[in-house]
């Protein structure tokens, strides 16, 4: 997929430059019969991710038709090192515009990811209609799992699909599905976006979203389970934007490149 036309690059990824009534409008844009394109919304976690297995990583940002930055922590501190920032645009934000249109127009989408309880919410909560598909913990790993998910996608065509199955295994869906080339419509890697949809996660309240604050109330959620995602891994994000500011070109972003 190329790259789209106006793109800030940052930490090795080329991130439009669309707000999220842009994004909105592109991606609605696609007709349902497009060839399969994906939508990526990478975090401090995942750019962390990328800068320590880039050879891994970087081909699923860099296969995605759209990239958009999900982090306003990550665009407050590229600013404060002099580095040009993306537009941000939440992944929750774009989910949640996606759906209500969806489900306002009676249109069908297509889910993968979520235990059954949780899309049955989802459809009592939102009035969104859709095909369901859950595949086991681990699917990655399990090449008829995996190709059970892809062909589901593949057999069940619509404008817009959900990818709801944590990164990078829903990244790894969404290159498999390009790379078959016989499923259509725009995917869209949305990790737990539809969990807050569903009512099975609480969203921060939006003084503390646009206070930069989300990833403390989901700590403070969940302290067990994000402790050591936000509190230690992705601390490396201050080092990898310092050095990026001070012109710095490491090992992963030419192999990424």
């Amino acid at each position: 997929m190329p790259t789209s036309p106006s793109a800030i690059r940052l930490l090795g990824v080329d991130f439009a430059t669309l707000g999220l009534r842009e994004a909105v409008n592109a991606v609605n844009a696609r007709p349902a019969g497009a060839p399969f394109a994906y939508v990526v919304t990478p975090n401090a976690d995942h750019l962390v991710r990328l800068s320590r297995d880039p050879a891994t990583v970087g081909p699923l940002y860099q296969g995605a038709w759209l990239r958009f930055l999900d982090s306003r922590v990550v665009a407050r501190l590229a600013r404060l090192f002099g580095l040009s920032a993306p537009p941000v645009v939440p992944g929750s934000d774009l989910t949640a515009t996606l759906v209500q249109d969806a489900a306002a127009a009676e249109e069908r989408v297509t889910v993968v990811g979520l235990p059954e309880e949780q899309v049955q919410a989802l459809a009592t909560r939102t009035g969104l209609r859709f095909w369901h598909h859950n595949p086991p913990l681990g699917f990655e790993r399990d090449p008829t799992a995996f190709a059970t998910a892809v062909r589901f996608v593949e057999d069940h065509p619509t404008r817009l699909v959900f990818l709801a199955v944590g990164s990078p295994r829903l990244e790894l869906l969404a290159q498999a599905l390009v790379a078959r080339g016989i499923a259509t419509g725009t995917g869209l890697c949305i990790g737990a976006s539809l969990d807050f949809l569903a009512g099975a996660e609480r969203r921060a309240p939006v003084l503390v979203q646009w206070g930069g604050l989300e990833w403390a109330w989901r700590l403070a959620l969940n302290p067990r389970r994000l402790w050591r995602r936000y509190l230690a891994d992705d601390m490396a994000i201050f080092g990898l934007l310092w050095r990026e500011a001070r012109g710095w070109r490491g090992n992963w972003q030419g192999r990424y490149n």
